[in-house]
């Protein structure tokens, strides 16, 4: 197992990744599920705490295993068994999820002992992959050794913290902002002064293209829940009420909200800056865990709004539209920052179409307040992801071509 030669041309995504890819629709649709019951129930701090915590350890689950296989996959007969071993994690995961809800809903001790089990599974199979490098690649021995040693060691203390079931809430978020702080320093830290054989400062050889591609197609996956979240309210609503207006409604405005999005997203090029610039990748890489957490969220709204036509939330029209507006809020905020991230640079073009994204936001909300149907509400906070696609294609795309460019 040698490092992969991140200068490769026309690097292709694997079917051994994409089934991989696979264990996260589900993980990404109980978080989902879990985000929009709670929120249905008016339960914003079990929502919002619940939600932030299953997701980044999805994300961060799907993080370590594809920055290695970037970097080292060989698609060999090894390499897919202990793949498959990260799947049962990745699936023991997502069993856990509903547990971490509904221990912080309760008051009591916080239960994510499933969730740390599902990542003792997926840790042993990624520490054994680490090894296997060390073993047959000299060249990147002393990274995949701190790897493979970090992995031990954090996996211990997250496996100590979850066994105590901590009940002290004060302590219980210091301990954990510190776990993920630690988890954040890990990768930077066993790739410190690696060098790579032609002398470029680099880590591992991952390779820009490909991992890019890679962060699309999990995008993607997220944007899934939006569908998801659309059939789920379309459905609510046309067994209540048959189809109306109200159900063409909703249609058009989930299934445009996430093409918008979809559309938005792919504008950012960032294969070809993180060619160039490779010391972005961690503000980059990791960044997307907002973007991550923001699409699933939009679709987790989307299934808000169905619980609205069976008559089951506590919120009203007003919370159902804010459950959708300001998951896209967020995405629109955290996909400018990766456009700064990219670049270097806060660009007056770029405030001008947030701007834009966010006053349809708000004035979703506000037709909301007035007492406007909930499907037009929803229709006008779709409209909002289309001001970015609008820039881009009128005048924005040379402004991409001429960034682009300049970071060449």
């Amino acid at each position: 197992m040698l490092g992969r030669d991140p200068r490769e041309a026309h690097r292709p995504v694997t079917p051994l990744e994409l089934l991989f890819d696979l264990t996260f629709v589900v993980s990404f649709s109980q978080a989902g599920d879990q985000l929009a019951h709670y929120v249905a129930e008016a339960h914003i701090a079990t929502a919002v705490w619940g939600f932030a915590f299953v997701l980044l350890s999805v994300c961060w689950a799907w993080i370590n295993f594809t920055w290695f296989a970037s970097a080292f996959d060989t698609d060999d007969w090894l390499q897919r068994v202990l793949t498959m071993v990260q799947m049962v994690g990745v699936i023991v995961l997502a069993l856990g999820i509903p547990a971490v809800f509904k221990s912080i809903d309760s008051g009591g001790s916080f239960d994510f002992v499933l969730v740390a089990v599902g990542y003792v599974i997926m840790r042993v199979s990624l520490v054994l992959m680490w090894l296997r490098v060390a073993g047959q690649d000299p060249a990147n021995r002393r990274v995949a050794l701190r790897y493979a040693g970090f992995n031990v060691l954090i996996q211990a203390a997250w496996l100590t913290v979850a066994l105590l079931r901590i009940e002290d809430g004060p302590v219980l978020v210091a301990v954990l902002v510190v776990l993920w702080l630690a988890e954040f320093a890990g990768h930077p830290f066993a790739t410190w002064n690696a060098k790579a054989a032609d002398g470029a400062w680099q880590g591992t050889p991952w390779h820009a293209g490909h991992i890019a591609e890679r962060y699309g197609l999990l995008v993607i996956i997220t944007l899934g829940e939006g569908i998801l979240g659309t059939i789920a309210a379309v459905a609510a609503v046309v067994a209540h009420v048959g189809w109306s207006s109200e159900a063409v409604l909703i249609v058009v405005s989930g299934t445009g909200l996430t093409f918008g999005l979809w559309w938005t997203y792919f504008i950012l090029p960032s294969a070809p800056v993180l060619a160039r610039h490779r010391e972005r990748k961690w503000a980059w890489g990791y960044g997307h865990i907002v973007v991550f957490g923001a699409l699933a969220a939009v679709g987790a709204g989307l299934h808000v709004a169905a619980y609205a036509a069976e008559g089951e939330t506590k919120i009203g029209t007003v919370g159902v539209v804010m459950s959708v507006a300001i998951p896209v809020l967020v995405f629109s905020l955290a996909y400018f920052v990766l456009w700064s991230i990219l670049f270097r640079a806060v660009d007056a073009f770029h405030v001008m179409l947030a701007a834009g994204m966010a006053a349809f936001l708000v004035v979703g909300v506000l037709l909301a307040t007035v007492g406007v149907p909930l499907g037009w509400c929803l229709l006008v906070v779709t409209l909002s992801p289309f001001v970015v696609a609008v820039g881009y294609e009128t005048a924005g795309y040379r402004h991409v071509e001429a960034d682009v460019r300049r970071e060449s």
